[in-house]
């Protein structure tokens, strides 16, 4: 038996970790490069401390689902995972047969950004349309959606739509309304990538439901790491009848955390109050600042509207690369000229003015 004695002490001992970081550095990258938000950190401790039952048999993935039923609708249910890719690939591997294909923007996280991840592990096939604003409408859809009798073809089963979209820009509820009602009359489902999620909701002012299970929405993913989260997104079912086997699913994709608790508790912190709503409107509200900045640039331009927290620019190589060395930020299309800029739940006003300073100065040189 354990020496209680050492195991308080144990409990107590200070750690020997160091920072390595500054942590005054802010760049407009991703907002993957913020840290936790300070109530996701304090959530995480509480959660602390005792045994729970593991594997998603805890207390707080438990009370996780009645929280999820307050913004999705009774019939919601929510897989809590480790990363949004893996939770694309569960989502979508639980919608679609073997011989399954999945009709998607050219742009889709799930087809550029994901190393093939749905493809190789979920055994599924992409067929991408290429978007103006990296939307697909009913119409967009039809150049893929055909062939279900064929074969020789992999059989579109489902739509995949990302809110908001890779290139910054939001679906409104009747868009999205349009692509479901369609999708389901040919017979296919449709998921919905929300990484960014609560950057659209705000960027609409309206309730998580009012895109998703309302207009017809069958399983979506809930971003948390873009927003505050240290890590973990869940899987949010919300047609019952349209997915199957999702706990098996989840743990031969090796999203199963066995410390479950952890990743619940955190997605209680935002969700159970306005923290994801307070967080994304302020990413949202310092994107909309730094895009004010920038019309004043000469020389520069946005090329897409600037409806949550990012900001798509083109300017002079040289300017890009030189202003990299003050503050990081990626390319789009490097050839073209094109940068992407995003603004985090910790973007300050300081840091955008900052950054537009900056921009001026490297412009003038």
């Amino acid at each position: 038996m354990a020496d209680p004695q050492a195991v308080n002490q144990n409990n107590t001992a200070k750690t020997d970790a160091r920072r390595h970081h500054d942590p005054l550095v802010r760049g407009f990258a991703s907002d993957n490069y913020a840290g936790a938000h300070p109530e996701v950190l304090a959530a995480i401790a509480l959660a602390n401390g005792g045994h729970q039952v593991a594997y998603g048999e805890d207390d707080y993935t438990d009370h996780l689902q009645r929280i999820m039923h307050s913004h999705f609708g009774p019939f919601a249910e929510a897989f809590p995972v480790f990363n949004g890719t893996g939770a694309n690939v569960v989502a979508l591997q639980a919608l679609t047969d073997r011989w399954g294909a999945v009709i998607a923007a050219e742009s889709a996280h799930i087809n550029v950004d994901e190393c093939g991840a749905p493809e190789r592990v979920g055994g599924l096939k992409l067929l991408t349309v290429p978007t103006p604003d990296g939307k697909l409408t009913p119409e967009l859809i039809d150049r893929q959606a055909y062939g279900w009798e064929d074969e020789h073809r992999a059989m579109p089963q489902v739509v995949s739509i990302t809110q908001n979209t890779e290139l910054g820009t939001v679906y409104t509820p009747d868009e999205i309304r349009a692509i479901c009602d369609h999708a389901h009359q040919h017979g296919m489902k449709v998921h919905l990538d929300g990484a960014r999620i609560s950057n659209a909701a705000a960027s609409l002012d309206v309730p998580l439901r009012t895109f998703t299970n309302t207009v017809g929405v069958d399983i979506l993913t809930f971003g948390g790491t873009k927003n505050g989260m240290v890590f973990g997104e869940a899987v949010v079912v919300l047609n019952p009848d349209a997915v199957r086997a999702m706990k098996h699913l989840r743990k031969m994709s090796m999203q199963l955390a066995s410390k479950m608790r952890f990743v619940s508790v955190q997605l209680e912190a935002m969700l159970a109050r306005d923290l994801w709503l307070r967080n994304a409107r302020h990413a949202n509200e310092m994107a909309q600042r730094l895009a004010a900045g920038v019309r004043t640039v000469d020389g520069v331009e946005i090329l897409y509207p600037v409806q949550a927290n990012a900001v798509f620019a083109r300017l002079p190589h040289d300017v890009s690369v030189r202003l990299q060395e003050r503050y990081r930020f990626y390319f789009w299309d490097e050839a073209a000229g094109d940068v992407r800029w995003m603004c985090s739940f910790d973007t300050s006003e300081d840091d955008v003015d900052g950054f537009v300073q900056a921009l001026k100065e490297e412009m003038a040189r």
